[in-house]
Parts: C-alpha cells; structure tokens; sequence
C-alpha cells in the first residue's frame, strides 16, 4: 500500500485528490492536508469583493465532502517537509509520512516586497483569498459613503492578471448600477508593458480590446508601473520606459485601493533543499515530478515557469485553470504509472484558457500552447463569457462538492470558445 499525501486544497488540490482515489487502487491511501478546513473557489472573489456573492456560495468545508469518497483530510498548516525522510511536520508538531508528495499549495502572498501594501497592515486591498475579498467589501462599502478615486492593477513581480482586469469592470458595473461611476475616477496601474499583456506578452487581440474596454468605461492607466510604496490614500509609483528608466515619478491618491501582490512559494515548500527556485516555486520537469525528489509532484501556481518575455518591470506566467487541471491529470496518470512499476511518462499540456467576467459582458482567450509561437492564439469578448463565467462557477462548486474526478476545463471552456469562434464566422463570414 502507498500513501499518497496531497498538499493544498484549492482548485488542483480537490480535483487532485478525487482523481487519485478514482483512478488509483482503493488499497493505496489518499490525505488530503490544507492550511485552513474549507475550499474556497477563488475566481468568485472580484464578486464577492463588491457584495454580489456572499462568502456561503463560495466556500464549504472541505471534510464531509473528502470523508464520503474515502479520502482523509487534515485542516492545518505544515512547517516544514523533511524530503529526505518524506515526512511533513504540521503545526500541531504532529507528523505525517507519505510515499509520494503531490504539491498543489498555490503562492505566498508577497505584500511586505512593497511598503504599505496589503489589507492586514497596511493600505490596499485584495482579492486574493475569501478574507481578503470580504475586507475589500469593507473598504467598498466606505468608497460609497464617501467617493473618491479607485486604483486596481498589480504590483512588481505579480503574476495573475486576470483578477485585476476583473475586478476593474466589475467595480465599474457596480458603481455604475448606483449611479456613482461618475463621482469615483479609476486608474488601472500595473507592472504589464502594456494593457492586455496579462503576463503572457498578449494573447490575440488583448492589447486592442482591452484597451478599447478601458476607454469605454473611462478607466485610466499606468504601465510599467514600479509601485514603490504606499501611503494612506496614496500610491507611490514610479513608470518606466522600455528601456527600465524612470519616466514620470506618480503620487496617485486614492479612496479605494486594489492591488494584487507578486507571489512566492509557501514557506515549507521553499525551504525544502534542491526543490524550488530562489523564489520557492517548485522546479518540476515535463512530468511534473521533482527532479531531485523523484517521489514529489507539483501542479499550480506553486511551479516554476520562466516569464515569456523580458519586461521593464518583473512580471509573472499565470497558471489558469485548464494548465492547472490537465498539470494535475498528468500527475495522477503518472502516479498511476509508478505504482505499477514502470516510469511516468504523462505531460500536463501548459495552455492557457481564461474566462474573465466584466460584470455585465466579459472577455475569453485561448494561448495554445501558452509561450509563443502558439497553434492557437485568441482572445474575445462578449455577454456571453459573462453568462460562461456564471455557468462554469456552479458547475465547479457542484463538482467539488460531488467529488466528480472528470476533467471540466477542457470540456466546458473550450467547447465555449469554439462555438463562439463558430458563431462569430457565421455572423461574419468575411472577417
């Protein structure tokens, strides 16, 4: 019998787990250690930031729902992993052992990289985690009661876009349905070269639509923005050209303020000998296996992938949803694999699928694969990714709560994309 340990609970940690124990003999253990009992789905957060989810719909505790396809669940965080041993300590001083190790923690939120940032401590907001989404509600609700500016976008080094273009339109949407867009200036500041860039150097047409959303809605921006420091109501940012020098130096002053963090590995994972890069992610080769801890998987935000391309400001590779899926679907084919006997030989396909909702439209892309040149290479927007993102909320909320194993991002997005992209050369057969 072995003992498969799976570290995180999040969007490849559950899938992790419930695949595993369908594909893998009921003879083999599955555990299941997360730093907090309860799964939280972390696309809903620009929702609940605004007050249009409440935290209920979006979390529910992790135990029941692992305890009934037989696979056990420890709700605390683990201090260190002796990899050597392949023994977790947890934060009870407790010890678990584990024939293999699959990691899917997700990041470190590295708010203290820039003074003043952060919502515990210091002055801006997230939406990073569920607490973090509710505190920026808090600070919503005091931007109602008193208008004045908002500045969303990402500080150096962040890595996951996606969140902030969302939670841009969102705001927008929200202020607009109270009729208060008018007395709350936005300015979109973030580390990207240029709007649409998304940490992937543009996908399709992003650059256009995404500015062209922008201007539409009269939201303002700041690339290759250097957030150096903030202060209460204000950011501190300084803007750079393409060659890394400091063109305008900003005090941008603001009522409301939103700006996503750089990422680093959890701390037990990056103090691991050998096993991450000098920013804790973990190093995996194309079987998403350790190479130095050959019993040790990785899936996630928690890897290492190298920037697509130089930027004057550091900026990150997301890891979607579909990259994070298939990242773990391999893992568990290859677990499989060794258990038998034999070498892994299945690979997670790294494309990049997002749906990002806008409030009341939304925008879609597909970059396959994710570093150029790619076999597919589109980005859209429309209701319908508004409506896509809804749709594929409940759905993924009832899988995990199901503990249905079957793969969904690449039955459900791009199944949508496609007929979009259909439907678009039936609209317009010449375009």
């Amino acid at each position: 019998m072995a003992h498969i340990v799976i570290l995180g609970a999040g969007i490849g940690g559950l899938p992790a787990a419930y695949e595993a124990r369908s594909k893998l003999g009921r003879e083999h253990k599955v555990t299941v250690i997360n730093a907090v009992d309860y799964f939280q789905f972390v696309p809903s957060n620009p929702w609940v930031a605004v007050g249009w989810r409440a935290r209920d719909t979006v979390v529910f505790p992790i135990a029941p729902y692992l305890e009934r396809k037989g696979i056990a669940f420890i709700g605390q965080p683990a201090t260190s992993i002796d990899a050597d041993a392949s023994v977790i300590t947890l934060q009870s001083g407790d010890k678990v052992a584990y024939d293999y190790l699959v990691i899917t923690t997700g990041p470190k939120l590295m708010f203290d990289e820039v003074e003043g940032a952060g919502p515990h401590g210091g002055h801006t907001q997230s939406v990073c985690t569920i607490d973090h989404a509710e505190k920026c509600y808090e600070d919503v609700q005091r931007l109602l009661d008193s208008p004045g500016p908002v500045i969303i976008g990402a500080m150096p080094g962040a890595s996951c876009f996606g969140p902030a273009y969302e939670y841009t339109m969102i705001l927008d949407s929200a202020l607009r349905k109270k009729r208060m867009r008018s007395k709350v200036p936005i300015t979109y500041v973030t580390s990207e070269p240029y709007i649409g860039h998304l940490g992937l150097d543009g996908v399709g047409d992003s650059k256009g639509i995404m500015e062209h959303e922008f201007r539409d809605h009269d939201v303002r921006w700041i690339t290759n923005a250097r957030t150096t420091k903030v202060e209460a109501g204000t950011l501190h940012v300084d803007e750079l050209d393409m060659q890394g020098n400091v063109v305008k130096k900003h005090e941008l002053p603001f009522k409301h303020a939103m700006m996503l963090p750089a990422f680093k590995g959890v701390d037990a994972v990056a103090a691991v000998p050998g096993l991450c890069n000098p920013r804790g992610f973990v190093i995996v080769d194309a079987n998403q296996r350790s190479p130095k801890y050959k019993n040790i998987y990785a899936a996630g935000v928690c890897i290492a992938i190298p920037p697509v391309a130089p930027s004057p400001v550091a900026t990150g590779v997301p890891k979607t949803g579909y990259m994070i899926e298939s990242m773990v679907t391999a893992i568990v084919h290859n677990l499989e694999e060794e258990l038998a006997g034999q070498e892994p030989t299945h690979k997670g396909t790294w494309q990049a699928i997002c749906l990002a909702d806008f409030g009341t439209t939304g925008a879609a892309f597909a970059a396959i694969p994710q570093i150029p040149p790619r076999d597919v290479n589109w980005f859209g927007s429309g209701k319908w990714v508004h409506l896509a993102k809804i749709a594929f909320e409940k759905y993924f909320m009832r899988k995990m709560k199901t503990g249905n194993s079957e793969p969904i991002y690449e039955k459900y997005v791009l199944k949508l994309i496609g007929f979009k992209r259909l439907q678009d050369k039936v609209m317009h057969p010449g375009g």
